[in-house]
Parts: C-alpha cells; sequence; structure tokens
C-alpha cells in the first residue's frame, strides 16, 4: 500500500471512530435531558407542595396565652 493509501485508511477509521463517539454522546444527552426534565416536574410538584404548606401556615390560629396567665 502507498502511503496515501494508508494516509487515507487512517483518516477513514479516525471518522468510524469519531462518528461512534458523536452517536454515543447523543445518546447520553438524550438520556441526562430526560433525567432533567423529570427532575424539574419534581421540583415543580415540591415546590407547589411547599407553597400549599406554607399558604395553610400562615392561615393556621395565632398562639395565645393561656387564660392562667
Amino acid at each position: 500500500m502507498s502511503d496515501e493509501t494508508n494516509h487515507i485508511t487512517r483518516l477513514e477509521e479516525m471518522l468510524a471512530h469519531q462518528a461512534k463517539t458523536i452517536e454515543e454522546l447523543s445518546d447520553q444527552l438524550t438520556e441526562q435531558w430526560k433525567i432533567v426534565e423529570q427532575m424539574r416536574t419534581k421540583l415543580d410538584r415540591l415546590t407547589e407542595r411547599f407553597l400549599s404548606l406554607e399558604e395553610q401556615s400562615l392561615e393556621a390560629p395565632g398562639i395565645t396565652r393561656p387564660p392562667h396567665y
């Protein structure tokens, strides 16, 4: 094989490796995005729950002294 053929073969191998790496990274990014969306949904639910509990605590009657004071 000539040097030019070897060079082209190495470039093709490098390109195939890079294409595989890009595909793997894309798959990982997709999985991470799903996790981020799930966490965002949970955070929204927790925020709503916290605000609801906070409203309930504000509506609670104030602490008064017992009659014997």
